[in-house]
């Protein structure tokens, strides 16, 4: 029980952490191509641990398995991470934040009808209170909401809901850290694919005539500096090595649509950690909808650890 808090916590760290390091390198890479970068640097970190894991275990990939990884990385880097930098190029990053953030919603459902988990009373109030605090925070009747980006939003986090229930599927029987690796690995390559796609010239021209642009003609290397690396490397090794990994490893021990619930931490957590890094002002909504989202997520987490104390004693 322990154990499932701890990662939780590292991947709420990793995970909130990620739109503060990226502004240090905003518009020197292209998205999609940071994507690559990220899943791939973080397979090549996994390895070690995975095949040790597999070991350890004395399980093997058999084509079965190998095919469910490619699957994994179809449904969550593939598809999800350029969907969702779609949605931002059409409604703006705080509307698609918060949409994808409400992804604790959908694996609340998935996971009931997939893993079978129940869905607790404890579990509605902290979703309740969550997606309240993230409405707050976000403010997006500020905004005139694009449909086309807010239904592409609306994909990218049913799709991201989707794989996360589907990996801890896989985490009982392989562990956390092989279901990350290989489900990395697989993503990579499809991005790469869809990459060298993006260079033909009639695919550049679809995207550039629909406004985007970043999805034509994608580089592969250019972008790259000595004075950007550390960063690249932390959204890599960092965010999507450990994080992504602490947060199949965590399904070992709470349920999916309680890890899930590091989602909602990230609404609360970035604007501190932009204030504290970057010199962000943290608005008086901003302060309600994070103090809103903490007890929400207190709700879930701490009658949690007293069912686990009662059941050891």
């Amino acid at each position: 029980m322990k154990k499932g808090y701890f990662y939780i916590a590292v991947a709420v760290v990793m995970f909130t952490s990620f739109e503060v390091v990226l502004k240090f390198i905003a518009g020197q890479i292209n998205p999609v191509q940071l994507t690559l970068c990220r899943f791939a640097i973080g397979f090549v970190f996994l390895l070690p641990v995975a095949l040790h894991n597999l070991k350890k275990r004395g399980k093997r990939l058999d084509g079965k398995s190998m095919a469910y990884f490619a699957l994994l990385g179809l449904i969550g880097i593939a598809l999800c991470m350029p969907i969702l930098q779609m949605a931002v190029s059409y409604t703006g990053s705080s509307v698609s934040a918060l949409m994808f953030s409400c992804n604790p919603v959908f694996v609340a459902f998935l996971a009931f009808f997939l893993l079978k988990e129940p869905i607790k009373p404890r579990h509605i109030a902290a979703l309740t209170l969550e997606i309240i605090g993230t409405v707050v925070i976000i403010s997006p009747w500020n905004t005139r909401v694009n449909m086309t980006g807010a239904a592409l939003a609306l994909l990218s986090t049913l799709l991201f809901s989707l794989y996360g229930v589907m990996g801890k599927r896989k985490v009982a029987e392989f562990g956390g850290a092989v279901v990350t690796c290989f489900g990395f690995l697989f993503g990579a390559l499809i991005v790469l694919a869809f990459i060298l796609l993006s260079h033909i010239p009639m695919v550049a021209q679809l995207f550039q005539a629909v406004g985007l642009e970043s999805f034509a003609n994608i580089p592969v290397f250019a972008g790259y500096t000595l004075q950007n690396l550390p960063y690249v490397l932390f959204v890599s090794v960092g965010v999507a090595g450990i994080g992504f990994c602490a947060y199949f490893l965590a399904m070992e021990y709470q349920p999916a649509s309680v890890v899930s619930l590091v989602y909602f931490f990230k609404p609360a957590l970035s604007p501190v950690l932009g204030w504290a890094v970057h010199g962000e002002e943290i608005s008086p909504n901003m302060m309600a909808g994070i103090v809103l989202i903490v007890v929400g997520s207190l709700c879930a987490i701490i009658p949690g650890i007293l069912e686990s104390r009662r059941e050891k004693s």
